[in-house]
């Protein structure tokens, strides 16, 4: 199965899909793609540039999961901004569940590209969401 990066066809959410999430992603150069956008969940699969890092957020009303598909990651997480008391490393494969309302971050310490796949539930970006950039990320979650 193919898959798309530029066109509004990546998002084939609404729909019944099957596709090979680890190999998508590990191809993914965009900082954010969104794949899947349903009702009540969404998967988007992010490629975070070495010494790079998704970025400090929190979620109030979303879980979030998020897998290593290739590459190495440490995650902090904490109930408070300042003061992020969770910590651990993540290798290929791993996995870390971020409940709604926690302050997050997750930091590329390898020296490749950190390719993640993330499930969001509820959806937490629009539906055909592509982010180039982190930059591009952050001026967009301005606008919605």
């Amino acid at each position: 199965m193919k898959f798309y990066y530029d066109t509004r066809k990546a998002d084939h959410g609404g729909e019944p899909y099957v596709t090979n999430v680890e190999r998508n992603a590990v191809q993914n150069t965009n900082f954010r793609t969104a794949i899947w956008t349903g009702e009540h969940m969404q998967m988007t699969l992010m490629c975070i540039p070495p010494c790079g890092e998704i970025g400090l957020e929190i979620h109030p009303d979303t879980d979030q999961f998020i897998r290593i598909e290739q590459g190495r990651a440490v995650v902090k997480m904490g109930e408070c901004k300042t003061d992020r008391d969770f910590e651990q490393s993540m290798y290929k494969g791993d996995v870390t569940f971020i409940p709604a309302g926690t302050w997050h971050n997750v930091l590329n310490v390898g020296n490749i590209p950190l390719k993640v796949s993330v499930i969001y539930a509820p959806p937490n970006h629009p539906k055909y969401t592509i982010h180039r950039t982190r930059e591009d990320a952050e001026r967009e979650e301005h606008t919605y």
